[in-house]
């Protein structure tokens, strides 16, 4: 029992989880409402014996058990306590800023966009960076904001129809890319999406 709760109306079960401070936060939550169906006036006609059941003759009139259902709680609450658990690093299938397209000088913008418009048919969030910074200070940028993934484009890359791929939780691919074919990187961005992994970083 919750001494103090405001659950009279039935029995629940809670789902109670903690934050980063270790504060304790009600989210889920299944609760069985006995009142409002009387309030209400609810009913269902029922077989009264199991002769009834067997026979499918309907019965007596019965009264239901609401169930109240909520996974998430306050979503408002749930997002605030999955914005302080990531500190901004959202996993791949979560994030708002999925991955970052940024070409080399302004002869691949048209490239950029191509590829960006690949991304978003394919279902994915992604932005282009069209400023007058450097390619350098694009990637810091694109680093600092936490996109799960950065993609540089230039000459080359839209030659192949490929993409140069830096990963936010690859170390060694964040120095110089890897260079990977635009339709590849789009279906190892599903498998990613599919395993709800918590990790950004290509899969082979």
């Amino acid at each position: 029992f919750n001494r103090g709760d405001g659950a009279f109306y039935g029995p629940k079960i809670d789902i109670t989880i903690r934050d980063a401070l270790n504060r304790a936060h009600q989210c889920a939550t299944i609760q069985l409402d006995f009142q409002l169906p009387l309030r209400f006036k609810l009913q269902y006609r029922a077989p009264s014996s199991t002769n009834d059941e067997q026979t499918g003759v309907a019965s007596d009139f019965q009264q239901p058990v609401i169930i109240h259902r909520a996974i998430l709680g306050s979503v408002e609450r749930m997002i605030a306590i999955l914005m302080e658990n990531f500190a901004g690093k959202w996993p791949f299938w979560l994030s708002p800023r999925q991955i970052m397209v940024i070409p080399i000088d302004k002869n691949i913008y048209d490239y950029a966009a191509q590829v960006q418009n690949s991304l978003h048919e394919a279902g994915f969030y992604a932005d282009v960076d069209l400023s007058g910074d450097k390619r350098d200070k694009k990637i810091r940028n694109a680093e600092i904001a936490q996109y799960n993934f950065i993609c540089v484009v230039g000459a080359e890359e839209r030659e192949e129809v490929s993409v140069n791929v830096r990963c936010r939780d690859d170390v060694e691919s964040k120095a110089r890319g890897n260079t990977v074919p635009l339709a590849s990187f789009i279906s190892q961005l599903h498998s990613i999406k599919d395993s709800k992994t918590m990790v950004s970083r290509l899969l082979n």
